[in-house]
């Protein structure tokens, strides 16, 4: 199964900025649909974004405009660029490849905290 470790989480302020990390174990990254994922203290685990092989994306209509999913295949890594945060975006931030349905790729990351608070 393909591996995922999620970086660059962290404490901000509401209206702040985060660019998270996601970095991909595997040498077929480049053809896999790509999501972010976050799961909030008491509550299911919810999509963000999508990004596919042809870097088409999908958002989650509480982060359009705010947030932007993007992929450096070379790298093997997806990115969550986070803008004018709120405190309801704070939550444990994880990536997966969507597979099928309702399955995943990949192996659950430890993901990581996204905090929004003044």
């Amino acid at each position: 199964q393909v591996q995922f470790v999620e970086s660059g989480g962290g404490l901000v302020q509401p209206g702040g900025s985060l660019r998270l990390s996601c970095a991909a174990s595997g040498s077929l990254f480049s053809i896999y649909t790509m999501g972010w994922y976050r799961q909030a203290p008491g509550k299911q685990r919810e999509l963000v974004a999508l990004i596919n092989s042809g870097a088409l994306t999908n958002y989650a209509d509480f982060v359009k405009g705010r947030f932007t999913i993007s992929r450096d295949n070379a790298k093997n890594t997806v990115y969550l660029q986070m803008n004018s945060l709120k405190p309801e975006d704070t939550a444990v931030y994880y990536c997966n490849a969507p597979h099928g349905s309702g399955g995943y790729l990949g192996v659950w990351g430890q993901g990581t905290l996204v905090t929004v608070a003044s």
